[in-house]
């Protein structure tokens, strides 16, 4: 049997080959770093066109994700690998993954549809499939939330944008909604404007639209008032916080009982 030969075995098989594989691999360096460097001069370019910031990070990922599926194929042009005989394996494969996928895929539809319509922008607080939180990133596939306790929460798209979706930032002003019971021998007018007076006082209680301060029912056991302040969106929790304890401090002062629910047997 003829032997092959050290210099053979280097001239056809390991130089080529290697040489091969060293440029493949300083294509998809290179090609990888080009890449990066694209995707984040169109972030700029988006920046500085006022591309809202939710937008100019999707696009900037899927940017990346094409290109680095063009490094990958001029990588394997490199090897000499057919990337059209690739390209129809890769849709084959494709199309049953994307089968296989169709959960993930619905998640990435759903991410162009938020992206299209925008129901809300990064900052906004929102209350979407279960979870509130504050609107982070938005991504191909998933969203990120960071919830009041400074947790982040991963979101399928899907499930945000086949729900319901409520925005409590979309608006610069927002409704308290306040019941407050008081009981049945507590002089009504009395405690009402004492409410009035505190609702004055608050700063953050805005003038117009005017707050409303009207006799919701006759309970079972108080009767309640239903208060009804406007304030910025920014200010909601802390004036909502404000108003109740001063309601009830106020309330000990005058002498306004606050019931708690109680039943009578005779």
């Amino acid at each position: 049997m003829e032997q092959i030969s050290v210099e053979t075995i280097l001239n056809t098989y390991l130089i080529p080959w290697g040489t091969k594989i060293i440029m493949a691999l300083l294509v998809f360096i290179v090609g990888r770093w080009l890449a990066r460097m694209l995707t984040k001069a169109l972030e700029k370019v988006m920046t500085k066109g006022k591309v809202d910031k939710m937008l100019v990070s999707f696009l900037s990922n899927i940017a990346y994700a094409a290109l680095l599926v063009v490094v990958v194929m001029a990588a394997l042009e490199q090897l000499g690998v057919n990337t059209t005989s690739a390209l129809a394996i890769l849709g084959a494969a494709g199309l049953a993954v994307g089968l296989a996928l169709k959960d993930s895929l619905a998640s990435f539809a759903s991410g162009v549809m938020l992206i299209i319509f925008r129901p809300f922008k990064l900052g906004d607080f929102i209350e979407a499939g279960g979870t509130t939180g504050v609107v982070e990133e938005i991504r191909i596939f998933h969203t990120m939330l960071k919830t009041g306790d400074n947790r982040e929460i991963t979101m399928p798209n899907a499930q945000i944008y086949g729900g319901t979706i409520i925005n409590y930032s979309a608006r610069d002003t927002r409704r308290i909604d306040l019941v407050i019971g008081i009981g049945y021998g507590d002089d009504i007018k009395k405690a009402r404007d004492v409410i009035n007076r505190i609702l004055d006082a608050n700063d953050k209680v805005l003038k117009d639209p005017a707050p409303t301060v009207m006799l919701l029912e006759l309970g079972a056991s108080s009767v309640d008032f239903a208060v009804r302040p406007w304030v910025k969106s920014a200010d909601y929790w802390t004036t909502r916080a404000e108003l109740l304890e001063t309601i009830k401090d106020s309330f000990d002062k005058e002498g306004i009982s606050i019931p708690y629910p109680q039943q009578d047997i005779h």
